[in-house]
């Protein structure tokens, strides 16, 4: 290891690879034994639970990420064989069938015992990325298997090209189908979107001590991947065009507005967590004379239950009540490029090339590096050092939404 916290050795030598995903219910049945795995040992009421339970029985009692991860699953499978490592991609998630403990145990008993996980989240907090290494350790100790399988995690992945570029092209075609209705550019305000977290967790999200600031790392990486989005979509040729940094904050009639909104917020109101909530920035936006809004959920990498209630359902009946035109962007799902990004990710690291890859091919690198990459301007680790994304003091559990 080195002194940045970066693996130095040359080879893993992994013989599978590892999708790792929070689950949700597929069937009536599931949805509150789900949401209670969700919150166990943290004190959530189960008044609160069926509350949490209708946005899951509004569409059949089924999250849509279950099968949303059944095709990542078999797209990535598909993507390692095309690029000369056919290595067999397990799933296992945290709170639902197939659980993380009983994959490891099929994966050892089918002889695996080197594998590699990539999480289904992009950032860096305690929840989106430390939780679920704890969860690998806990699994492997659960199983008994701690001292034959090993299972290491790639890097956060917010910067990878492949995972800006379905953004860049949803946003595209959203403001081309606003002007086609009519709609001003200038009355057109593109609204970032993101789960909030406990403002307390997300000044500890990144590496300790890394002087990063109010937000964290995990503030800065949505903040770098809006710029590289908004950059993109002013050279119209071109949606891998590298621009400044600052090109987006630059004010231009012809460019629309852009802004990070939060959404999925629970927990006790005295709490504080990032805002503004989406629906306070869609009332915002209305007073100010905004027309349209482009809804870019860069926080998710499918369209899950979050998605789809607190977007499709809650924040588009704000939009309506309130006058506003609003397009909602997909998620990267298993757009080709998001899959050859997470492939890229697992090469990377099968090969020995820890630390050595290039922050992106599409501008998040200039909205990265040094600004937003690392306090110091280097390129972010593919090991967590001692740490980082440290839970925030006092913070409770929360029931998905």
């Amino acid at each position: 290891m080195s002194e940045t916290g970066e693996e130095t050795q040359p080879d893993r030598a992994y013989d599978a690879v590892l999708l790792l995903g929070f689950g949700g219910p597929e069937g009536q049945d599931d949805v509150i034994p789900f949401l209670r795995n969700v919150t166990r040992g943290r004190g959530i009421p189960e008044e609160r639970l069926e509350t949490v339970a209708t946005h899951y029985r509004a569409f059949g009692g089924v999250s849509p990420v279950n099968g949303q991860n059944r095709a990542l699953r078999a797209a990535l499978e598909v993507e390692l064989a095309d690029r000369g490592e056919p290595l067999p991609v397990y799933w296992g998630n945290r709170n639902w069938t197939p659980l993380l403990a009983d994959t490891v145990r099929a994966a050892s008993a089918a002889g695996h015992t080197r594998l590699l996980a990539i999480t289904t989240s992009a950032y860096s907090s305690y929840s989106s990325c430390r939780q679920y290494r704890e969860d690998i350790a806990g699994a492997l100790t659960a199983t008994g298997l701690d001292a034959t399988v090993r299972i290491d995690a790639v890097r956060p992945y917010f910067d990878a090209s492949g995972f800006v570029l379905p953004f860049v092209e949803g946003a595209r075609a959203a403001l081309a189908r606003l002007a086609a209705r009519g709609v001003p550019v200038d009355r057109t305000h593109v609204l970032f979107t993101t789960h909030s977290i406990p403002t307390a967790d997300a000044d500890r999200s990144g590496p300790r001590d890394a002087g990063w600031g109010a937000g964290g790392a995990y503030l800065a990486q949505h903040r770098a991947v809006a710029v590289a989005v908004m950059s993109a979509l002013a050279d119209p040729g071109d949606p891998a065009a590298h621009a400044e940094s600052g090109a987006a904050a630059i004010p231009d009639p012809s460019r629309p507005a852009w802004s990070l909104a939060f959404q999925s917020r629970s927990g006790p109101p005295a709490l504080p967590w990032l805002e503004p909530d989406v629906n306070d920035a869609l009332r915002a936006l209305a007073a100010d004379g905004t027309e349209a809004v482009v809804i870019v959920p860069i926080g998710f990498i499918s369209d899950h239950m979050e998605v789809l209630w607190d977007l499709d359902t809650e924040a588009a009946a704000t939009a309506a009540s309130l006058g506003l035109a609003m397009e909602r962007v997909a998620t990267p799902g298993i757009h080709p490029a998001f899959v050859a990004a997470l492939a890229g990710l697992a090469l990377e690291r099968l090969h020995g090339r820890i630390g050595t890859r290039e922050v992106s091919q599409i501008n998040v690198r200039a909205a990265c590096e040094p600004r937003y990459a690392t306090p110091q301007g280097g390129r972010w680790g593919d090991v967590c050092p001692s740490g980082c994304c440290e839970k925030g003091a006092g913070r409770p559990g929360r029931p998905a939404s």
